[in-house]
């Protein structure tokens, strides 16, 4: 039907016919000629028609699908678009047929108008014609083949499909779960990741692969969180931490050149976990601006002031954020209960904020606090913590008191909050980074029992063998602006120290060979070394967009409640439906 997408007719088509067809993204009148703005995937391009030659111009409407044929002239030199990829031209229509009419849409698709979230979900098709969408799933799409590209040309790794139907497993988060009806009673599990097969493609020689992976889990949703969703999955063999690590460095800094034109440093910075959390309260940091935690428990320690020298005494920490000009910025009443400051620390455990105004000259320092804080001071004691902190009169120090993971919780978001309020986040920057030497596990208070803070395949690192509880894991996460954007570690390959790991978790004998024995038979044939990460698909492409939401950049997301608000799903089904399935219907 076309000859042209509409954003590919040039000044090199001068002269000659093309035909175009898409949707009327705008229509204007001026009298005796008519001008129509014509929309496709590609882009824009204007189109003139005389009215008297072509009356069906008379009735064009925003969103009627057309095809026109026309004589491509340069713009008079007053109407050049240089906004446009097609500015310099438009066509001269010589025939035109409506493919379709339209309705009037819900909401206006040429301009970037605010629209109702809800209302953008319902007409998903419509909104998806709206520039910005359009351009997130283009960048979307190059990124994949980017990707693609660099693994299997530079790389060598091969893309192998995996199992959606597959087996539930103990660990993780909530399954969502599928009855089958050929097998009845028994379930099958939407795959949180490809964990499991991935490490099967390993022990079945297949070196290095990957995966353009969907997964699914049943939790609850944030901005940046879907009940399915895409990632990146790698795995590869003979390769240890620092060699993976360097491989995806090259894949990362591929695709930083190729989409912004940034080249990343070489290595990447790294921190601990431990450092991390000491120094930014968050094991994915943001190292775009300072305001870091300083640990003032040395300072404190033997001081008169109750409070502080009973959480110390107990084996908890004392922490401060030196916020430069926070006197006049921060007030008593947002740091006090009831203050939008305390309210946010409180919600992660905080008791409260002791909080030190620093004041009068550089001469003559005057501190501003409650009194038993300040009384418990001594005059070389103030200037010790002066030098300490590096403060100075209009600065604000605001500490925090209690256990060290809650301390550093609590402040580390504190620490987010109070960088995007003050403008001290340089949004111009690009910082990546590696977190490394996670613990094995973490304690799950409420089921009273260790669990992985990764997963349970994760390899300890070779120096904390003797006791796993306490050791550290093969683990990495690459971090950009304070966002995770992939994590992955040296897996598990002998199974001795997998049934280890099992243990560690709670796991009977019993139900790590129930749950997990084709695996752990596997490790017995030649499993050879071997590990991998996962990108968030999602996420990446959301932060190279400049997105708020991953809702922006998929096609049909759903909202925080799990929902499909075009499609309606989810739905109800037949009383049939769940009679073949061998499911029962039970409403509380």
């Amino acid at each position: 039907m076309r000859t042209h997408y509409c954003s590919h007719v040039r000044e090199t088509d001068l002269d000659t016919v093309v035909t175009v067809a898409g949707w009327v993204d705008r229509r204007r009148d001026h009298g005796g000629v008519v001008f129509i703005d014509l929309r496709d995937r590609s882009g824009i391009v204007q189109a003139v028609l005389d009215p008297q030659d072509l009356p069906v111009a008379s009735s064009l409407r925003s969103e009627y699908v057309i095809e026109m044929t026309g004589l491509v002239k340069s713009r008079p030199a007053d109407s050049v678009n240089s906004r446009l990829a097609t500015g310099q031209i438009e066509i001269k229509v010589q025939a035109l047929t409506v493919l379709n009419p339209a309705k009037t849409p819900p909401f206006t698709i040429a301009d970037a108008a605010e629209v109702d979230e809800k209302l953008r979900l319902v007409y998903r098709y419509l909104d998806l014609r709206r520039a910005n969408l359009r351009e997130n799933l283009r960048l979307r799409h190059e990124i994949v083949k980017l990707i693609r590209r660099y693994l299997e040309d530079e790389l060598e790794f091969i893309e192998i499909e995996t199992p959606i139907l597959t087996k539930a497993t103990p660990e993780g988060a909530r399954d969502y779960l599928v009855p089958s009806r050929v097998n009845p009673g028994q379930w099958y599990a939407l795959p949180q990741s490809p964990q499991i097969y991935k490490q099967i493609l390993m022990v079945a020689g297949f070196d290095r692969y990957y995966q353009i992976a969907r997964c699914f889990r049943d939790e609850d949703l944030r901005a940046d969180r879907q009940p399915e969703f895409t990632q990146l999955d790698m795995e590869m063999s003979f390769m240890d931490q620092e060699s993976i690590m360097a491989l995806n460095e090259g894949l990362v800094r591929h695709l930083f050149q190729k989409v912004q034109g940034t080249t990343l440093p070489n290595p990447l910075p790294r921190l601990t976990y431990q450092e991390a959390m000491d120094r930014y309260g968050s094991d994915k940091p943001d190292t775009r601006f300072g305001l870091e935690l300083l640990d003032m428990g040395e300072f404190f320690q033997g001081t008169k002031f109750k409070v502080f020298a009973s959480v110390l005494s107990g084996g908890g920490v004392v922490k401060c954020l030196a916020i430069g000009g926070g006197d006049e910025k921060i007030s008593n009443t947002r740091i006090k209960p009831g203050g939008d400051l305390f309210n946010l620390v409180a919600q992660f455990g905080a008791k409260g904020l002791a909080f030190i105004r620093v004041r009068g000259t550089e001469q003559e320092i005057q501190l501003d606090t409650i009194g038993a804080l300040k009384d418990s001071l001594s005059a070389d004691q103030i200037s010790q913590l002066i030098q300490l902190t590096g403060v100075k009169p209009g600065d604000l120090l605001l500490f925090g008191a209690g256990p060290r993971a809650v301390v550093n919780e609590y402040l580390g978001r504190l620490r987010l909050a109070l960088g995007a309020e003050l403008g001290v986040i340089d949004e111009s920057q690009t910082n990546l980074l590696w977190v490394t030497d996670f613990p094995m596990f973490q304690f799950n208070a409420e089921e009273k029992r260790l669990e992985a803070l990764h997963h349970p395949f994760t390899a300890p690192h070779p120096e904390d063998l003797a006791d796993l509880k306490t050791a550290r894991a093969q683990a990495y996460d690459l971090v950009w602006n304070g966002v995770e954007l992939g994590g992955g570690s040296v897996r598990i390959h002998q199974r001795a120290i997998q049934e280890q790991v099992f243990t560690a978790i709670g796991l009977t004998p019993e139900v790590a060979q129930t749950q997990f024995g084709f695996l752990l038979e596997a490790f017995e044939y030649g499993a050879p070394p071997h590990g991998g990460i996962a990108y968030g698909l999602d996420r990446m492409v959301m932060l190279f967009a400049g997105a708020a939401s991953i809702r922006e950049v998929m096609a049909f997301p759903k909202t925080q409640k799990a929902q499909d608000l075009m499609s309606e799903a989810p739905s109800t089904v037949t009383p049939q439906q769940l009679a073949e399935l061998h499911v029962r219907q039970v409403t509380k």
